[in-house]
């Protein structure tokens, strides 16, 4: 049965493990990842593993976030973290894996492609199990926003649907933007195919002043899966019509899913960012009058 808008009626998890392997976009390290069902009431839950020894366990939350570059990361207790979880989180609230456990023996959810496209085909592969309890949407009641000099700016309000307006501006590109509803088929087609995307010659410096500074950066970067920018062309082209906006949506979307379930808000964004993603959602938080938690039943 479905659900509003294109989602399921229930809440869902993996029908088995999921099992891959792949480098870090910035450590350029080699991670193995085992996602695991789990039953309704755990949501996403990260764990770091060690020759099969646990070093921590905890949710996938916009309350753990930590300042990393061009990445999303969590970060518990002793400093303990996984990085890079945007497209990951992305997959899975596409997909409606609403409770999962995500193994990792290193620090870095592998980058794959630089899209959400391989953990789309990965879950569906996989899976899913209808969990008995009903689907649950986070409904915003009044508009927020935040804003960084002018320059960047986001915005959530009330919509009947989960819906995005996102404007991005590149040298060479000129100004893009994308528009429309995020839901599972939506999401399938429009938006997980886009890729990380960046240009060679930034790409370089950012890579030695990371070694510089002790701070990965960039070290797993290639055009194999990045979309790596030369002049005003793409290594191979692009895959979508304004594919860098698209991966925009990509990544908001999967900061958003920190919040534990699909919004029933309008997000309008220009030129965001992992860190004015997250300050909207913090800033969503701490209004717990501005948002409530709501099932298709009640919508």
């Amino acid at each position: 049965m479905i659900g509003l808008s294109g989602w399921q009626a229930s809440q869902g998890t993996l029908a088995g493990d999921l099992v891959l392997a792949g480098r870090g976009l910035h450590t350029g390290r080699r991670v193995n990842v085992r996602i695991r069902p789990a039953s309704a009431g755990q949501g996403i839950i990260f764990r770091r593993m060690q020759s099969g020894r646990l070093l921590a366990e905890f949710p996938a939350s916009p309350r753990l976030r930590v300042a990393q570059p061009l990445c999303t990361a969590l970060q518990v207790g002793d400093g303990v973290r996984v990085r890079t979880v945007e497209h990951l989180m992305a997959a899975l609230l596409a997909c409606e894996i609403d409770h999962a456990t995500v193994e990792l023996d290193a620090e870095e959810v592998p980058i794959l492609d630089g899209s959400a496209l391989p953990w789309l085909q990965c879950i569906q592969a996989c899976g899913r199990t209808a969990l008995p309890v009903p689907k649950r949407f986070l409904r915003v009641l009044r508009r927020i926003t935040v804003e960084d000099d002018g320059m960047r700016r986001l915005v959530v309000e009330p919509a009947e649907r989960y819906e995005m307006h996102v404007t991005n501006d590149l040298k060479g590109f000129g100004d893009l933007s994308w528009e429309g509803t995020i839901n599972p088929a939506q999401f399938a087609s429009e938006i997980a195919p886009s890729r990380s995307y960046g240009r060679l010659k930034w790409a370089v410096p950012a890579i030695v002043f990371g070694y510089i500074r002790g701070r990965p950066i960039l070290r797993g970067a290639r055009p194999s899966c990045t979309a790596t920018i030369v002049g005003k062309s793409v290594i191979g082209g692009m895959r979508l019509p304004e594919e860098f906006v698209r991966h925009r949506v990509l990544d908001l979307v999967g900061d958003l899913a920190l919040l534990g379930a699909p919004l029933l808000a309008k997000v309008t964004a220009l030129r965001p960012s992992h860190e004015m993603n997250h300050r909207l959602s913090s800033a969503l938080l701490a209004q717990p009058d501005a948002w409530e938690w709501v099932q298709p039943a009640n919508c």
